[in-house]
């Protein structure tokens, strides 16, 4: 009995032992599920993670708002895009001043240092390109609600015309010039010498005449269609390098058509005139009100035009006190003599009758500097204003729209500083410092023999 109770001890025994070890390799092996299950959760956790940020990345960033114009979304892969652009644009200007100065960043440096200055803040430039664009589309909106369009082939004509190819054609002529009324001639400036003997007073104004019709400015010489796909093709290749897409340089041109179409909208709804009131005067200005009490003395003790002839004809003398100068404006809008010389100058201009002397008129040009005027009007009449003026009266047209356009439909979000790109990366030679002129050599000089 003894024996067999032992035996079944040992039996018992190794049971059980047998029992704790499939246990403990149950629980070996449930710890190893969950240790995998959990790796398994973090490793997925983590591929879910990257998932979502590729997502975002590619799908979701791109598209996402950094402005908003009137409810049309400017994307940052939009803003990217054009900021890239106009960084690609400058750098391209600089390379070419570099080949053409022959690598003298010196003066590169001069004159474009602007331009140097704007690629190395990435965050300024990126702003003032975001503002840009946020105009372009009211621009774009307020065209397009006019039912203005532009087409692919105006873009590819505006393109050619830059280089000046015309599709085999020629540029469209400028107007021909039409004979217009000369302005009076200034008066013939008369040695100081004799001006006493000869100045008679109160000399009338010549009547003025009808001029010559002005010779047809030259037109510009057209390109072939291979010199004209060799440039462009050129100037792709290096936006290409630079890391731009052509479609962002055609987009540029297209909105800027889109202003111009605009512009000329807005003159035409405006009734912006082509002509106006205009006025040629003799004026003298002085520095001081000494001065100009003087001159009005000899005016009223003579004539106007001696006076201002004789200040006219009078050099320069660095070593005498007197400020007076003479000068002639051939006709001037109001506008623009208010610009130049003040509001109470331009005021006596179109309303002092003809060949009447003005008392002098004073003007602050700034904060430090005073003016004293005394003008006489020699013509007032209706003429045809120029191109220029036109142009600027439909530009401050088209400004004052998007200037008050911008205020209620144009919200710029602060996400766009997350987005920014800062390539292409200006290369930093244009960052050296220029060479430095080097000294003279001291001169030695040798005397002479005998001496």
């Amino acid at each position: 009995m003894t024996k067999k109770s032992s035996r079944s001890q040992q039996l018992d025994e190794a049971q059980r032992e047998s029992r704790k070890e499939i246990l403990r390799k149950r629980r070996e092996a449930e710890q190893k599920r969950r240790i995998r299950l959990a790796v398994g959760g973090v490793v997925g956790l983590l591929l879910l993670v990257f998932l979502v940020a590729v997502i975002n990345e590619v799908f979701v960033a791109p598209n996402r708002a950094v402005a908003t114009v009137n409810g049309e979304a400017v994307t940052v892969r939009q803003f990217q895009d054009r900021v890239e652009y106009e960084r690609a644009q400058r750098i391209i200007s600089l390379e070419n001043q570099f080949d053409a100065f022959g690598g003298d960043v010196g003066i590169i440096q001069q004159f474009s240092s602007q331009t140097i200055i704007e690629l190395q803040d990435a965050e300024v430039l990126a702003e003032s390109v975001l503002t840009q664009m946020t105009q372009e589309v009211l621009i774009r909106q307020e065209a397009e609600a006019r039912g203005i369009t532009v087409s692919d082939a105006e873009v590819d004509a505006e393109i050619g015309s830059f280089f000046n190819y015309y599709d085999g054609g020629l540029p469209t002529p400028l107007p021909t010039a039409t004979a217009t009324v000369q302005p009076t001639p200034s008066l013939t400036p008369i040695p100081t010498a004799v001006i006493t003997d000869v100045l008679p007073t109160s000399t009338p104004l010549p009547t003025p005449t009808l001029g010559p019709t002005l010779e047809p400015q030259p037109t510009a010489t057209a390109v072939s269609k291979e010199s004209f796909d060799e440039q462009l093709g050129g100037i792709i290749t290096d936006f290409k390098n630079l890391g731009v897409n052509e479609a962002v340089f055609r987009d540029v041109v297209r909105l800027n058509l889109y202003a111009d179409k605009l512009m000329e909208a807005l003159g035409e709804e405006n009734n912006v005139p082509t002509e106006a009131m205009q006025a040629s005067i003799f004026l003298l200005t002085f520095d001081t009100q000494a001065d100009a009490d003087e001159a009005m003395a000899m005016i009223e003790a003579g004539d106007f035009l001696t006076v201002w002839n004789t200040i006219r004809s009078t050099p320069a003398d660095p070593n005498t006190p007197a400020t007076a100068t003479a000068s002639e404006l051939l006709w001037r809008t109001q506008d623009a003599l208010t610009t130049s010389f003040g509001e109470d100058v331009a005021n006596v201009a179109f309303t002092l009758p003809p060949n009447v002397p003005s008392t002098p008129i004073e003007h602050a040009v700034d904060d430090t500097t005073t003016k004293f005027y005394i003008l006489e009007v020699s013509g007032r009449e209706v003429r045809p204003l120029s191109e220029a003026v036109i142009q600027n009266a439909k530009q401050t047209l088209l400004q004052n729209l998007i200037t008050e356009k911008s205020v209620t439909g144009v919200e710029i979000l602060e996400v766009w500083r997350n987005y920014y790109p800062s390539r292409p990366v200006l290369d930093t030679k244009f960052l050296a410092q220029p060479t430095a002129t080097p000294a003279l050599p001291d001169l030695v000089v040798t005397p002479a023999e005998g001496q």
